[in-house]
């Protein structure tokens, strides 16, 4: 037989076993930063939960800060998958639903998704530094607002600080417009993650009853701000 015609079927189920193992790995740690938070993942903890040697999870997350990578990942890519595919729902120039679409996604996530949430929009992990392999995903979330800020093409005046404190972002949307209407834009990102923020992490706790009506009427009142 053909060494080829051998080789291809083992190298692909040893791929797939890889696979499958890394997502159990994913899966108990997941489970571990909702028990117990990020400062206290452990390798050697998922190890013994999932029956494998020490150093045998070693061969799939170097460190602990590989799988923190990888676990960040995939909560940003999952909350860019979700405001990407509610922007797509909405008609193209509506720009106050699609604009409202996208903050409902990201407060769906952070409801289904806590822990996920709080990590990559919560308190820096203590001596982890996030790698130039989260930016890319990082950014889904920002970029699909900023396009719906650029295609709605908001009124805005002129501010030689806000030139020169808006240059990089500018520079990122082609100048598309105004940095006084960019500088809108970036605001409502901070009143959108704040008042998520505040909900996620107990903040409202005896005093709102019903944070979805809250969340509507501020976001309602956001896009006619931002986008009208």
């Amino acid at each position: 037989m053909p060494e080829s015609t051998v080789t291809k079927p083992a190298q692909g189920y040893r791929a797939r076993v890889r696979a499958e193992l890394t997502a159990e790995i994913k899966a108990a740690a997941t489970r571990q930063l909702e028990a117990e938070g990020a400062t206290s993942l452990s390798l050697r903890a998922i190890a013994r939960e999932m029956g494998m040697a020490s150093s045998a999870i070693y061969r799939y997350f170097p460190s602990r800060d590989e799988l923190f990578t990888a676990l960040i990942i995939d909560a940003y890519n999952d909350v860019g998958d979700r405001v990407e595919a509610a922007d797509a729902a909405c008609a193209p120039t509506n720009y106050h639903d699609r604009f409202l679409g996208v903050a409902k996604a990201i407060r769906q996530f952070a409801l289904d998704s806590p822990h996920q949430y709080a990590l990559i929009y919560g308190s820096p992990i203590p001596g982890y530094k996030a790698p130039q392999d989260t930016i890319d995903p990082a950014v889904r979330v920002p970029v699909c607002l900023m396009t719906i800020l650029v295609d709605a093409k908001p009124k805005g005046g002129k501010s030689k600080k806000l030139d020169q404190a808006m240059a990089g972002l500018m520079d990122f949307t082609g100048h598309s417009i105004t940095p006084v209407a960019l500088a809108r834009g970036v605001q409502a990102w901070g009143e959108i993650m704040g008042l998520i923020s505040l909900e996620m992490f107990g903040h409202f706790e005896n005093a709102i009853s019903d944070p979805a009506v809250l969340f509507d009427h501020a976001m309602g009142e956001l896009a006619d701000r931002v986008v009208q």
